[in-house]
C-alpha cells in the first residue's frame, strides 16, 4: 500500500517546492501590483469625492470636483494643447516609419544611424527639458544656427514666448526624444515579414511603394497600432517638456502641468484627483476609439477577399519553383 504523504513531507518534495515557486512568482507581482498601483489609485478615486489638501480636514463634496474641472477654464481647457502634441505624434510616427522601412534593408552605416536616432529616448527627460531649454534661449544654439543660415536675430521669434509658435516648439522636443523608440519598434517588425513576399512581390511588378502598401503595412498592423496608442496617450498626458523647458508659462501650461499645480501649489488635492480620474476615462475612451479604427482600416485581407491570398500563394510558388529552376 502506497504510504500518504503528510503535508509537511508534501512541502519538502520537489512537487510541493515546484508549487510554492510558482505560487511565489504568482502571488508576489500581484501584491506589489496592488500595493503600488490599485490601492493608490482607490486612495486617488475616494479623495476625488472630497475638498481637501494633503494635511487637515476634509469636507465631502460629491461630484462637485468633477463638475469644477468641466468648468475651470485651466483645467479642462488645456486639454486643447493636447491637440499640439497629437499632431507631433503623427510627425513623430510617419517619420519613424518612413525610416525604419529603409534601415529595414541593408544601408551603409545602417546601425550607427539606428543608434544615433535611439540615443534620445535614452536620456532622462529632466535633463533632455533642460538642454532644450537653452537651445531654444534667445541668441543662443538654435538663433546661431539660424544666423549661420542667413536669417537675422531681429527676425527671428522668442521660440518659447511668441504663443503662435512655442507649443511647436515643445512639440518639437517631444518628437525628437521618442520617434527614435518608435522606429527601432518599427525595425523589429518590418525584418520579421517573410523575404519571399518581397520577392514573389517583385515578380509580379510590384514597386516599393506597392511592397510597402500591400505587405509590409499589414504585416505589421500589430506594431502600428501599438505605437499610435502610445502616441496619443502620451499626447493627453504630456508633462515634462512644459514642466522644465517654460515652467507652463505663456499658454504652454498642458493639462498635467495644471494638475501639478493645483495639487502641489494650490493644495487641492481632491480637484486634482478628479482631473487624474477625467483623465484616465478620456485616454481609456481613445483607446477603444483608436482599436475600433485600426480594426476598420486593417481589415484581414484574406478574410475580405480570398482570392488575394490565393495569388499570394501561388506567386510565391512560382518564386520557389523559379529558385530551383537556376538552382539546377
Amino acid at each position: 500500500m502506497k504510504h500518504k504523504r503528510s503535508f509537511k513531507e508534501w512541502i519538502r518534495s520537489r512537487d510541493g517546492q515546484q508549487v510554492l515557486v510558482m505560487l511565489a512568482f504568482m502571488v508576489v507581482p500581484l501584491l506589489l501590483l496592488f500595493l503600488f498601483t490599485y490601492l493608490p489609485f482607490g486612495k486617488m478615486f475616494s479623495f476625488s469625492f472630497y475638498n481637501m489638501k494633503y494635511v487637515g480636514a476634509r469636507k465631502f463634496v460629491g461630484l462637485k470636483n468633477y463638475i469644477k474641472v468641466f468648468q475651470r477654464k485651466d483645467c479642462f481647457g488645456a486639454l486643447k494643447l493636447s491637440l499640439y502634441y497629437m499632431l507631433g505624434s503623427v510627425v513623430q510616427l510617419a517619420l519613424a516609419l518612413y525610416l525604419a522601412t529603409i534601415l529595414s534593408f541593408k544601408v551603409k552605416g545602417g546601425n550607427l544611424f539606428k543608434g544615433f536616432m535611439f540615443f534620445p529616448f535614452l536620456i532622462n527627460g529632466i535633463a533632455i527639458g533642460f538642454i532644450f531649454k537653452f537651445f531654444y534661449t534667445r541668441g543662443f544654439v538654435f538663433d546661431t544656427v539660424l544666423q549661420w543660415c542667413g536669417f537675422q536675430l531681429e527676425n527671428l521669434p522668442y521660440w518659447l514666448k511668441d504663443q503662435r509658435i512655442n507649443n511647436f516648439s515643445l512639440v518639437g522636443t517631444s518628437v525628437w526624444r521618442y520617434f527614435g523608440q518608435n522606429m527601432v519598434l518599427f525595425i523589429g517588425a518590418i525584418m520579421s515579414v517573410d523575404s519571399e513576399l518581397y520577392e514573389a512581390a517583385m515578380l509580379d511588378g510590384a514597386n516599393r511603394f506597392q511592397q510597402f502598401k500591400y505587405i509590409i503595412m499589414p504585416s505589421i498592423k500589430t506594431i502600428i497600432t501599438l505605437n499610435v496608442i502610445l502616441s496619443i496617450t502620451g499626447s493627453l498626458s504630456a508633462f515634462e517638456p512644459p514642466y522644465v523647458i517654460t515652467d507652463g508659462a505663456n499658454g504652454t501650461g498642458t493639462y498635467f502641468v495644471v494638475m501639478h499645480e493645483i495639487a502641489h501649489t494650490q493644495q487641492k488635492v481632491g480637484l486634482a484627483s478628479a482631473m487624474a480620474i477625467v483623465l484616465l476615462v478620456i485616454i481609456f475612451m481613445a483607446t477603444i476609439a483608436q482599436k475600433l479604427f485600426f480594426k476598420y482600416v486593417f481589415k484581414n485581407a484574406e478574410d475580405e477577399d480570398p482570392r488575394a491570398a490565393a495569388r499570394r500563394d501561388k506567386a510565391i510558388a512560382r518564386s520557389i519553383k523559379r529558385q530551383e529552376r537556376k538552382a539546377k
